[in-house]
């Protein structure tokens, strides 16, 4: 079971998986402060001053449906998205190419050429 877990956790997946959580949740304040400060303001002064975080419903008395901040929070994980996928596709590139083997005949094929090869020494 060691060796099954240490085979899973060594995988080039895992590693991946662990690396984009790690570096996404860094990214996460920097993102954050990105679209509170700079571009809400902007989207807002296009928008003829709408602040979007405060942004609600009240449609019932007492119940306060805050859907701004759920714009911002979605601007944030577009950007986060965008901000991970040029971070790995640069580290994708930097990475060197794998060379393939070069896939060898099929084993039919490798029987077929035996017995081609007997017969003509049986003749």
């Amino acid at each position: 079971m060691w060796q099954e877990f240490k085979e899973f956790a060594t995988r080039g997946n895992a590693l991946d998986l662990a690396v984009g959580v790690i570096i996404g949740a860094a990214f996460t304040p920097i993102v954050a402060t990105l679209v509170d400060n700079i571009i809400m303001p902007v989207i807002g002064y296009i928008t003829a001053g709408i602040d979007f975080s405060t942004l609600s419903l009240v449609p019932v008395e007492g119940i306060e449906i805050k859907y701004g901040l759920f714009l911002n929070a979605i601007v944030q994980f577009l950007l986060t998205a965008i901000a991970l996928f040029f971070l790995i596709k640069g580290i994708n590139t930097l990475r060197k190419p794998q060379p393939r083997p070069e896939p060898g005949p099929p084993q039919s094929e490798i029987y077929l050429k035996e017995i081609r090869d007997a017969l003509v020494k049986a003749k």
